[in-house]
């Protein structure tokens, strides 16, 4: 049996192989998931789920197909109203990946998911931490001001897989550092 809340709306969610399965599944619009057979509030009980990678789901075992189940997705599918089909991302509007109310959920754009990543407060203060760290770096900043020179260089003979092996780092580590997302403090 499941407490009533006030304001909240239960609906039942259909996916592949759900019909094959013994009892019937619901999310609600506050967030909370249920398994039940005939009635979510009368023979029905809630489901936490796991976390996988700090989102709730839900794991099914379903013959023949994928059994994870995204609590956010799945109450954006049902209560968020989605106006074009080129929004496919879920976004938690206040970063905690946890709280799965549908008025915290917005569908979005790659792009938009991606610049509302970039302004999460754990991305900010990760980002803090990274610039002023100095222990365990491969590069100190006289290399960095070196490589961006030597980068920006039109007339430069080396090629960037040349001047990656040339300071014992990676390809991919001096595409960061041209683009500032690496040692952007450096000029």
């Amino acid at each position: 049996m499941i407490k009533k809340i006030a304001g909240e709306v239960w609906k039942q969610i259909q996916f592949k192989g759900s019909k094959t399965l013994r009892k019937k599944y619901a999310f609600s619009s506050l967030g909370r998931a249920s398994s039940y057979h005939d009635d979510i509030i009368k023979d029905g009980k809630l489901l936490n789920g796991s976390l996988t990678s700090g989102y709730r789901t839900l794991n099914l075992h379903i013959d023949n197909a994928n059994g994870t189940l995204y609590f956010h997705r799945e109450i954006a599918k049902l209560f968020c109203k989605k106006t074009s089909p080129k929004y496919k991302y879920v976004i938690h509007i206040n970063h905690k990946k946890v709280d799965n109310i549908a008025k915290n959920l917005k569908w979005a754009t790659l792009e938009e998911m991606s610049n509302h990543q970039q302004s999460s407060p754990q991305k900010i203060a990760y980002k803090k931490i990274q610039a002023n760290r100095t222990v365990g770096l491969k590069l100190n900043s006289t290399q960095v001001k070196a490589i961006k020179d030597q980068i920006n260089n039109p007339k430069r003979k080396l090629t960037i897989k040349q001047i990656a092996a040339k300071y014992k780092v990676s390809e991919m580590t001096l595409y960061r550092i041209k683009s500032g997302e690496n040692w952007g403090k450096v000029k």
